[in-house]
């Protein structure tokens, strides 16, 4: 960064000539602007000469002597060429210096980054500890994913019982003169995807609990801090559902140990690759036939012959529903209108009382959410 220098004060004619410079193609290779800007301003001292129309901060460097701005604009982070001439009212298509120099800068910015990574490790423990975070909203996308899989099940589970009295009959002669005729019933198939597309759903509804819970924490202020959303992140589901829900609660408590159990059995199933919805992984002869023998999570003992019952894909996708009814239950119905309005959830309103003022009521939350796009797309079109 020996090269790319503070501007220092303008100098004469150099204001207009910043406001009527021009992104320049060597610039295309600075990383994120908010790398580029903790690092010139917060750790380096440049300066940030503020804002404009439609754009959010502007730095300008001298690179060799010449004037640059490196500016993060409504398409991006770049370099800018200024416009010398007094007496012009445009901007131009940077020169070959310009796009030399600006690669150069670029260059050198990115040098410097790597050598600062110290610097941002730190200066995100720091931003962690505080509550001056947002914390991305995925819930929409989540929660799709769990109704189209949902939605697959159902969809074959009726088409499996309109369909289950058909049977296709196949009669084939044989060159010798024998014949065989074979009988098909398409429900069966039918029903065994509808199976798959339920397990799905079941994974997928978990998935989403695990960040839906820690967003309707926040917003019920249980949690207030980087620190605190970090901790709950890295811990088990059991820990993000008692973080959200009040297990005080008869009802609540009745479906979390439904969901735990439910959990712990498709788990075994699926995710850790068992034989069967028991855990069965061998079949042994006695004298009472078949026998199946299970394999257990147990240190002493691996097998058993004895389990809790199979999960049954139809009652697990009415318990999840059944425990959606509830969660968006009471108190708790003006966050689901949070909860999927894409917008992040801002722990600095977790401590101003921002929050809890609008989950006194559907039409305060829906307020606040109309309020906050609002003040989103502003600043996502720069509009200051």
């Amino acid at each position: 960064m020996i090269d790319v220098q503070p501007a220092g004060k303008p100098r004469s004619n150099e204001s207009k000539a910043l406001m009527l410079s021009s992104r320049t193609n060597g610039g295309q290779s600075l990383p994120e602007y908010y790398l580029v800007y903790f690092l010139l301003v917060d750790l380096l001292g440049y300066e940030n000469i503020g804002q404009w129309e439609k754009v959010a901060w502007i730095i300008p460097v001298r690179y060799r002597g010449r004037l640059y701005s490196i500016e993060h604009r409504k398409f991006g982070v770049g370099i800018f060429a200024p416009n010398h001439d007094p007496a012009a009212s445009r901007s131009v298509t940077p020169s070959p210096e310009d796009e030399s120099d600006a690669s150069e800068i670029a260059t050198a910015i990115n040098n410097a980054i790597s050598i600062a990574a110290p610097y941002f490790e730190w200066r995100a423990e720091q931003a962690a500890l505080t509550s001056s975070l947002n914390v991305v909203n995925k819930n929409e996308n989540l929660f799709a994913r769990y109704c189209f899989f949902r939605d697959k099940y159902l969809d074959l589970t009726v088409e499996a019982e309109q369909c289950k009295a058909e049977w296709y009959v196949q009669k084939t002669d044989l060159s010798d003169g024998t014949s065989f005729t074979t009988w098909s019933n398409q429900s069966r198939q039918l029903r065994e995807q509808a199976k798959w597309y339920a397990q799905a759903a079941i994974e997928a509804f978990f998935g989403w609990t695990e960040h839906a819970f820690i967003h309707l924490a926040i917003i019920q202020d249980r949690i207030k801090t980087g620190a605190d959303v970090g901790a709950l992140a890295a811990a088990d589901w059991k820990s993000k559902f008692k973080s959200a829900l009040d297990l005080a609660d008869h009802e609540t408590k009745n479906h979390y140990d439904a969901l735990l159990d439910l959990r712990a059995q498709v788990r075994n199933f699926i995710a850790h690759g068992d034989f069967g919805k028991q855990g069965e992984a061998f079949r042994f002869h006695s004298g009472a036939g078949a026998v199946p023998v299970l394999l257990t999570r147990g240190q002493r003992n691996r097998f058993s012959l004895t389990g809790k019952p199979a999960f049954e894909e139809s009652s697990a996708m009415e318990l999840l529903e059944r425990f959606l009814a509830h969660l968006w239950s009471g108190s708790r119905t003006p966050a689901k209108i949070y909860i999927f309005s894409h917008l992040p959830s801002i722990l600095t309103h977790t401590m101003d009382g921002t929050y809890s003022r609008a989950m006194a009521s559907e039409q305060t939350m829906n307020d606040l959410v109309k309020h906050m796009h609002h003040q989103f797309d502003r600043a996502a079109n720069m509009d200051w």
